[in-house]
């Protein structure tokens, strides 16, 4: 094998019939070269398509746990740049996986057909051509060959005739006339063959060229298809590319941890907005009341507490008329037993908007929530379920932390 990779033959092309089969079977290898061509343009593909959804995936997944983290600020967007790179880059390969299905596959695609026609009974047209111009090239020069060694074979067995012949002088002389004539029929066809070589020479190297030429075309054609590739692949030379590390240089080189840390200082440290609590009016206007049906059909649920005042850490009573909305909430979260407690409802909802804790108040029939035994002579001791008439006097409510109401108190007049 040369250094160019073909196998060397020492027998002549032109000298030996049939020994253009090498280059026509060329024709066929061309062929089944764009097929390996195409095969290895796709499979680049796939992979530039592979890297390139691989990127996306890492970009959206990373994207959302840094979005999600507790990382802020230009630091932020720097990691974040990282996965903007990630998604240009991965565009970037899309196109290259593209340019190499859409252009370059079909190039090669479409040269292959233009240039290869196939039969009907297999085979390339191409191929069957070159090889009829091969074998009508080398006929007349093959018919005279083959005279030549027929010559050739009868001249040597006369001469080995010779040594058989030595017994015998009239064989020898007759050996030697055939032998002087096998040499001028040698010498004879011979001279023809020769004055045919020129014209067989000539023809062989038509065809020879017009093959040449067809291969030139296929080796340039294929030489440019490579060049569009590493056009492609090269990266590097892509303005798009080199936009892309720009774009993240900038973005990284921007990020400040000291603006990072003034950013978390104004939104979650000392530096954020204080809203100190102020004193408020008492706003009677807040108050609102409820018509008759809706008073009446509340009094069968139970009692309704009303201007309820609890106590803070320094003992300080606060009024609990700020609205019905914020005591329900109090009660249904601190009521510790079973049933849950009626909702509280200002003095104006449940008596009629009159005071309930006048001289002249009627007094109303409650239900014990629980058991309890009184500690002083003036409490009730009762049951969960009794029904109780309470006397018209205000009744006194004691708090513990958090004004948990756990009792009622009554005046046994």
């Amino acid at each position: 094998v040369d250094s160019h990779g073909f196998l060397l033959n020492y027998r002549s092309f032109s000298s030996n019939v049939g020994n253009y089969k090498r280059t026509v079977k060329r024709i066929e290898d061309g062929h089944r070269l764009c097929n390996d061509m195409m095969s290895c343009i796709q499979e680049r593909a796939k992979i530039e398509k592979a890297y390139a959804q691989q990127l996306t995936d890492w970009s959206k997944r990373w994207r959302q746990l840094v979005e999600r983290g507790p990382q802020y600020g230009t630091l932020e967007r720097a990691w974040v740049a990282l996965m903007t790179e990630a998604e240009k880059v991965s565009e970037l390969h899309q196109e290259v996986k593209n340019n190499l299905l859409n252009e370059d596959l079909e190039k090669v695609k479409n040269w292959q057909k233009e240039a290869y026609h196939k039969q009907m009974m297999g085979g390339f047209k191409e191929t069957k051509e070159a090889e009829e111009g091969f074998r009508k090239a080398q006929k007349p020069w093959a018919k005279k060959l083959k005279e030549v060694k027929r010559q050739i074979l009868a001249k040597e067995k006369y001469e080995k005739s010779l040594d058989e012949l030595s017994k015998c002088t009239q064989r020898i002389k007759d050996a030697i006339c055939f032998v002087f004539q096998a040499k001028e029929k040698y010498e004879k066809s011979l001279d023809e063959l020769s004055k045919c070589t020129p014209q067989y020479m000539e023809n062989m190297e038509v065809v020879f060229e017009q093959c040449q030429q067809f291969e030139e075309k296929r080796l340039n054609f294929l030489r440019e298809v490579f060049l569009d590739i590493k056009r492609h692949l090269n990266l590097t030379e892509s303005q798009s590319y080199a936009a892309v590390y720009r774009e993240l240089e900038r973005t990284i080189a921007s990020a400040s941890a000291q603006e990072d840390l003034k950013l978390f200082s104004n939104v979650h440290g000392p530096g954020m907005h204080m809203n100190w609590p102020q004193f408020e009016e008492f706003n009677p206007e807040l108050s609102h009341s409820i018509n008759k049906k809706e008073k009446v059909k509340r009094n069968h649920d139970g009692v309704t507490l009303t201007q309820v005042t609890h106590g803070v850490d320094q003992g300080t009573p606060q009024t609990a008329n700020r609205g019905s909305s914020e005591k329900n909430q109090q009660y249904s979260a601190e009521w510790s037993d079973d049933e849950q407690p009626p909702a509280a409802q200002p003095a104006s909802e449940t008596n009629g908007g009159e005071n309930p804790f006048e001289e002249e108040s009627k007094g109303v029939r409650v239900r014990a929530l629980y058991d309890y035994e009184g500690q002083e002579q003036d409490e009730l001791t009762f049951k969960a379920g009794e029904n109780h008439q309470s006397k018209p006097v205000r009744p006194i409510l004691p708090f513990r932390s958090l004004g948990l109401v756990r009792c009622f108190k009554y005046s046994l007049g």
